[in-house]
C-alpha cells in the first residue's frame, strides 16, 4: 500500500506562497520517489474549524484533522504572521491527538516577508511537531515571499527543498531512529 503523504498549508486563501512550497515539495516527491501527496489547506477545512472543541467541528474540519492524524507523513507548508504562524493553523493542532503524529515523518516549510522571519521553522514550527514526537527532516524550507513572487523557486531555494524532499522519502516507512 503506498504512503498516504498530506501537505497541509496554514493558508486560508489561494494561491498562497506556502501552498506553492507545499506543491513544489509534492512534485518532487511524486518525480523523484513516486509519492503522491494530498495537499490540504485552511479552505478545505471550511468555516466549521473555529470550533472549540473536536467534537464541535463541521464535517470539513474533521475531515482535515482525521486526514492529518491518519497521514503516514507531513508536509507543511506555513506562512509568517507577525513571527509566527497563524493562530487557526495551530489551531488545527491543538485538535490533534498527542500521538497521533508519533514518529512519522514532518517536512518543514514556511514564507514570511523577509529573512527577519526565517528562524520560525526552527524557532515555532520544528518545537511544535516536537510536542507531537514526529520526526522532522533535518533540513527544512523558508522563503521570503519576494523569493518566490514569479512562482519560480530560486536555485538555491529549490537545491534545498530537494535535499528536504530526499530526507522526507527516507523517513517514509521507516521509524525515526531508524532513518537517523
Amino acid at each position: 500500500m503506498p504512503p498516504r503523504v498530506i501537505g497541509f498549508c496554514g493558508t486560508s486563501w489561494r494561491p498562497a506562497k506556502a501552498r506553492a512550497l507545499v506543491e513544489a515539495a509534492s512534485a518532487g516527491l511524486a518525480a523523484r520517489h513516486g509519492v503522491t501527496v494530498r495537499i490540504l489547506d485552511l479552505v478545505d477545512a471550511g468555516a466549521g474549524l473555529a470550533a472549540f472543541t473536536r467534537d464541535g467541528l463541521g464535517h470539513a474540519a474533521r475531515g482535515v484533522i482525521e486526514a492529518i492524524e491518519q497521514a503516514d507523513g507531513l508536509v507543511i507548508g506555513c506562512p509568517v504572521f507577525q513571527g509566527s504562524y497563524p493562530g487557526l493553523f495551530k489551531h488545527v493542532f491543538d485538535l490533534i491527538g498527542p500521538g497521533a503524529l508519533k514518529n512519522r515523518p514532518v517536512l518543514l516549510t514556511a514564507v514570511g516577508g523577509g529573512l527577519r522571519h526565517s528562524l520560525v521553522v526552527e524557532h515555532q514550527l520544528r518545537p511544535l511537531f516536537g510536542f507531537f514526537e514526529a520526526c522532522t527532516v533535518s533540513t527544512a524550507v523558508y522563503a521570503g515571499s519576494a523569493e518566490i513572487a514569479d512562482g519560480t523557486l530560486p536555485p538555491m531555494i529549490a537545491a534545498r527543498l530537494a535535499d528536504a524532499v530526499d530526507q522526507f522519502a527516507a523517513h517514509l516507512n521507516r521509524d525515526c531512529a531508524d532513518a537517523a
